[in-house]
């Protein structure tokens, strides 16, 4: 049934027959209790999706169904939590048999019963049942709600129960506290009846006990709970008493629109449609029945005004419709009091939820029509601001509700009034919705605006089709297409242009979200065409003070807004060569006076304003050049940003300043081990600057890259390569690796397009063998980035990049038509690949390098399956080459001996080396007795654990021990005694593993041990394993087995 949540009115003819059937089964005397339980439970299932109210009048309540509901409901255990969904569908349906239109009391008869006790009447009976599951804590409380408001009006029951109901009632209330679970419990139930029955009794019976009510209410101090749903109730039953105490009828000087036709929208000549417009004549309207306004109605009206700003959504929402209810039945100068004091609720003292508050509030009197014409005046410049409500929270801001509100009360007016009521406001009101609809940064107060923009839009929106089609709900669901593209299109419109730049510029470039800041500079970049004037002359001077200002987020968007508008106009200069003058006035002056410097310098520090007198006669650069080795790390990114920026004018003659201060940051130290995003940031302009002078084989290394300097640009990228540092922000090298990755396919590619001589075969040896170890790395966003840069240089044709190892093989494993298919991010389809390499001596070595991290993985993910699998299918592949065999052994050897006491590669690689030993992976050279590779594998491995505390470590190494156990000759005698070793050592875990895996290891190899005495041996390690023993006595067993073994 959940598939009709959105749409339940599509069940309502299946609902009778639905219900039948399932009564039917709940009638049978014959089923049994679970399967009736069952039928309830579904029917439950539907009232959830269609709603009670609408689903109510359907149960059959003949006079023949009352004595079995009751029956049925006395039967049930109200404590029963599985049960639940059958004793809220009896209620439900016995509130329904309430409405029968006979006497209870005929159907007590004898009420004698056969063993002379009196039997209770059905009345009480029926109220019996209701108090009891009033109190209860599950949804059977909300039906004994709804069966008491259908009760209790009744007029036999009202005559005779209805003041003692109330009086219990009332004392439940009193006597309970919202402060205990039990106490919100029964106050919620009490509250549920009273506001039903409020809601659903005659005036005149009510009305004798609604000022005790609101007494007791009063008393409950009910806007001092947490429980958000007690305060809502309360909200509720308080507009009920409101509503008693008033009379029923309708106010004859609301505002009535009269009669609305589309036909006659549509054949309306010129802007304005005029419709029949209904009026009150005044005599009517002084004719009209004068009575006294309680008093209780200021109590209750003060107590809605004070709901509007709750701090829940629900309990503004029902204080709302309580403000618009009642002011439809006060008096006209009172209903305009309550109007003047819900308009202080926009007063910027008060929170966001106030001004949502109000704002429903004045949707549901303009819907009603007791927002009079004359008020509108005062209303729409709340609902402006409203539109723009954004209040600056902690790390992110509140008003997108007051926001969408504000819509909801456009969309309210626009149906409510006639459109020549709002032709003086018309223009204001369709610029804000217009600009929300396109420049608010939450995408249900977007697709509000564009809604509430469709009701307005004939005769008065102007140009409301036009732009609707543009902006419709969908549209405006992508927010980067609402700024750049839609907002375009409406700016075409001159009544909109001047409004949505001071929009951006008053509202969107200070914004507390760095998004929104730079695309709303993007769009006044895009805007600019449509009003240049306006943006040389007014805009540019506004946003030129704003960008030395204190507050950091206005100083980046009026700092970016100006290079984006300046931009624009340059373009636009280019094209008639109009503003040209007026922008080096007004760019140019400020930086040839040092203030623009002084701006720039400041901006990349993000510190406070400060005198820029003593840097007037120090050298841009030099400057720039100190500020590197500055201890703070964000003043570094600021700085080898604004290196990499600076034009070439600025460079010549000072490149090699700015390459050795730029190296020197991206060079780690103790101080600043931890700056990996000025190392980034520094990487990503050594590229830039590159190419920003250019290359020159034979130039000087002042002004070009050249012979003399390429050697030192690339040395700093390979050292950034190998960055692996760790913080607790994770693995932040991969940062720097990945710049470095960057930069080194840009400066490659620069020289080849320019002097491809300059790169030598060292050079693009190194940059290719250092790629593919990292795309045989394990985390998938950095291989797929290396994997990326790798090809993009294999298949670059403009012209080929020069001195490729082994080119013709990878351009075999790597076929060009596969370079933008292949997805490096899925390490089914890297690994692989990347494995084939191994084959290719001048990669070998490298990539073994980082499938080491790969398959030796702290964790069982996928890299680390498809990865060993892809090395375990090479290693099968060259199984029977024992030249092949050799060069893989000797190199694995190589990786082991640069890395030791490496941890990052030396324990991953001690995994691996226990999954490939133990998957046979080196049996070519087990039958050789002392083979050069375990002799010297296990001298590396005994180095490595050395003194070592690391578990993990340890741990990798016993597998390691136990898998050279299958090597012949001396081998074995050396693995046992380290075995033994570590069956005595002090760490317990340690000693229980290397029981285990010893355990493992000699029922693998069961040649290791003479059978004699290998059931011996076995029961030693049994109790190793099983229990954690003494030291001594660990070594007299380890003893012990040395002596069986040996």
């Amino acid at each position: 049934m959940d598939k009709y949540q959105e749409q339940p009115h599509l069940l309502d003819h299946h609902l009778e027959w639905m219900m039948n059937s399932l009564l039917d089964i709940v009638r049978d005397n014959g089923s049994p209790p679970p399967l009736a339980h069952l039928a309830f439970k579904f029917l439950y299932i539907i009232t959830k999706v269609r709603g009670y109210k609408l689903f109510l009048p359907l149960f059959p309540h003949e006079v023949g169904d009352l004595q079995p509901v009751l029956d049925m409901l006395v039967d049930q255990n109200p404590k029963d939590s599985e049960t639940w969904e059958t004793r809220y569908m009896l209620l439900l349906w016995l509130s329904m048999i309430c409405l029968i239109p006979f006497d209870l009391a005929r159907f007590d008869g004898n009420i004698i019963s056969e063993e002379g006790h009196a039997r209770m009447p059905t009345m009480d009976r029926i109220l019996k049942i209701a108090k009891c599951y009033l109190v209860v804590s599950d949804k059977a409380r909300d039906a004994a709600a709804v069966l008491v408001s259908k009760f209790i009006v009744r007029p036999d029951v009202r005559q005779k129960r209805m003041a003692d109901f109330l009086d219990w009632t009332l004392s439940m209330l009193s006597k309970s506290s919202f402060q205990t679970m039990e106490g919100t419990v029964v106050m919620n139930g009490m509250l549920q009846a009273l506001a039903q029955l409020f809601k659903h009794g005659k005036r005149e019976d009510c009305l004798p006990y609604a000022a005790t009510v609101l007494e007791c209410l009063d008393n409950c101090k009910l806007s001092q709970s947490n429980q958000m749903v007690l305060r809502k109730l309360g909200m509720k039953l308080v507009q009920r008493l409101g509503l008693t105490f008033v009379k029923p009828k309708v106010a004859k000087w609301r505002y009535q629109r009269g009669c609305r036709s589309l036909a006659a929208n549509l054949q309306a000549q010129g802007s304005v449609v005029q419709n029949q417009i209904i009026t009150v004549p005044a005599n009517e309207a002084d004719d009209e029945e004068e009575y006294d306004i309680p008093a209780e109605i200021e109590n209750v009206v003060e107590q809605l005004l004070v709901g509007l700003k709750d701090k829940d959504t629900i309990v503004r929402w029902s204080a709302a419709k309580g403000i618009g209810r009642i002011s439809g039945r006060l008096p006209k100068e009172l209903a305009d009091d309550v109007i003047g004091s819900l308009l202080d609720c926009f007063s910027f003292q008060e929170t966001d939820n106030a001004w949502h508050g109000g704002c429903l509030a004045l949707a549901e009197l303009g819907r009603r029509g007791l927002l009079l014409p004359s008020r509108i005046s005062d209303v729409v410049p709340v609902i402006l601001k409203a539109l723009t409500y954004d209040e600056k929270r902690g790390a992110c801001s509140v008003g997108s509700n007051v926001r969408d509100a504000a819509c909801y009360v456009c969309w309210a007016f626009a149906r409510a009034y006639d459109p020549a009521e709002l032709i003086p406001f018309i223009n204001q009101i369709s610029s804000a919705l217009v600009i929300a609809a396109i420049f608010d940064r939450d995408v249900n107060c977007r697709r509000a605006a564009s809604v509430s923009c469709y009701i307005p839009v004939y005769g008065t929106f102007p140009h409301g089709i036009e732009i609707l089609t543009a902006a419709d709900y969908f549209a405006v669901g992508n927010r980067v297409n609402c700024y750049l593209t839609i907002s375009v299109y409406v700016a075409g419109f001159p009544e909109y242009t001047q409004p949505m730049i001071d929009h951006l510029v008053n509202m969107k470039i200070n914004h507390w979200d760095s998004v929104i800041r730079e695309l709303s500079t993007k769009a006044l970049h895009n805007l600019t065409p449509r009003a240049p004037e306006y943006m040389a002359n007014v805009v540019l001077p506004r946003l030129l003070p704003l960008s030395v200002g204190t507050d950091l987020h206005t100083r980046h968007g009026a700092i970016l807004a100006c290079a984006e508008i300046t931009h624009a106009l340059c373009k636009l200069a280019e094209e008639n060569n109009r503003y040209k003058c007026k922008i080096i006035l007004t760019i140019n002056f400020p930086f040839m006076s040092g203030g623009w410097q002084w701006l720039i310098n400041d901006s990349l520090r993000s510190l406070s304003l400060v005198s820029s007198a003593a840097r007037q006669h120090i050298k841009l650069v030099t400057q720039y050049v100190s500020e590197l080795q500055n201890t703070e790390e964000m003043i570094r990114c600021g700085f080898s940003r604004a290196l990499g920026a600076l034009p070439r004018f600025l460079l010549k003659g000072r490149l090699q300043q700015v390459l050795e201060g730029l190296k020197k940051v991206t060079l780690i130290s103790p101080a600043d081990v931890s700056f990996a995003e000025s190392r980034r940031d520094a990487l990503i302009a050594i590229a830039k600057v590159c190419q920003t002078v250019g290359v020159k084989g034979d130039g000087s290394e002042e002004e070009y890259v050249c012979k003399d300097n390429i050697t030192q640009i690339y040395a700093t990228l390979f050292t950034a390569v190998t960055d692996y540092t760790t913080d607790s922000r994770g693995d932040v090298g991969g940062w720097v690796r990945e710049a470095a990755m960057t930069s080194l396919m840009e400066v490659t590619l620069l020289l080849v397009q320019n002097e491809a001589e300059l790169i030598n075969a060292n050079i693009c040896k190194q940059i290719m063998c250092w790629l593919a170890q990292q795309s045989a790395e394990k985390i998938d966003k950095f291989r797929a980035h290396a994997g990326s840069v790798f090809l993009t240089l294999l298949h670059f044709d403009h012209p080929p990049v020069p001195h490729i190892p082994h080119r013709e093989e990878l351009e075999r494993i790597f076929p060009r038509s596969e370079k933008e298919t292949l997805n490096w991010n899925a390490a089914s389809e890297a690994f692989p690949r990347i494995t084939q390499l191994l084959g290719l001596p001048t990669y070998q070595y490298y990539v073994l390098l980082g499938l080491s991290v790969s398959v030796g993985g702290l964790t069982e993910t996928t890299v680390r399956k498809y990865s060993a699998q892809s090395l375990f299918d090479y290693m099968k592949k060259i199984q029977n080459d024992s030249s092949a065999m050799e060069s893989f052994c000797e190199t694995l050897l190589k990786v082991f001996e640069d890395n030791l006491r490496n941890d990052r590669v030396s324990v991953p690689l001690l995994t691996m080396l226990d999954q490939m030993l133990a998957n046979g992976c080196f049996d070519i050279f087990t039958m050789q007795e002392n083979h050069p590779f375990s002799v010297k594998l296990f001298t590396l491995c005994k180095e490595e654990i050395k003194r070592s505390k690391d578990i993990r470590k340890l741990r990798s190494s016993i597998g390691v021990f136990c898998g050279l156990i299958q090597f012949q000759g001396d081998m074995r005698e050396k693995v046992l005694f380290q075995l033994f070793l570590l069956l005595c050592h002090p760490f317990p875990v340690i000693r229980k593993t290397t029981a285990s895996q010893v355990y493992e290891m000699l029922i693998t190899y069961s040649d290791v041990v003479d059978p004699a005495i290998m059931d011996e041996v076995m029961t030693i390690l049994i109790k190793k394993k099983k229990k954690l023993m003494p030291l001594k006595a660990v070594r007299n067993n380890a003893v012990l087995l040395a002596i069986y073994c040996f």
